[in-house]
């Protein structure tokens, strides 16, 4: 079974997938708080607003996952936002988030040097994420 890409159902296989990860686990083992992730809303394929995941990340394991408004996604100590097209690139295995960063395709607010400490973390999400079996909103 395939799940929207992004939808509450989708995400919670995400957070499945993650604590799965041995991998993760142990490049993870030291960080410490959520991080938020924003699709911004792309109408024309049917994303009528921004869709924003709250991940509790907590020395290798996923404590939660969810859904919530943009207002509360802000409040994340690490937030990153991007279009649809490029969420879908991370996704796909095809653009590693901190790659996406530096080359401006994802923002970031929160402390890029810590964010640089975990790119081996953020690779094992990406094949986290890889691993749901999607559909995407745009094919």
């Amino acid at each position: 079974m395939a799940y929207k890409f992004p939808s509450e159902e989708w995400i919670a296989e995400f957070g499945k997938a993650i604590n799965a990860n041995e991998e993760y686990k142990r490049t993870a083992a030291t960080w410490e708080g959520p991080v938020a992730l924003i699709f911004n809303a792309e109408p024309a394929i049917g994303l009528d607003e921004d869709f924003c995941v709250w991940a509790d990340l907590w020395h290798g394991e996923c404590r939660e996952i969810k859904k919530v408004t943009l207002e509360e996604a802000q409040k994340a100590p690490y937030v990153i936002r991007g279009s649809y097209a490029n969420w879908k690139q991370v996704v796909q295995g095809r653009l590693g988030p901190v790659k996406g960063m530096m080359q401006g395709k994802l923002k970031l607010k929160g402390n890029l040097p810590t964010i640089m400490k975990y790119v081996k973390a953020s690779d094992e999400l990406v094949k986290c994420a890889a691993k749901v079996p999607s559909e995407f909103l745009d094919e």
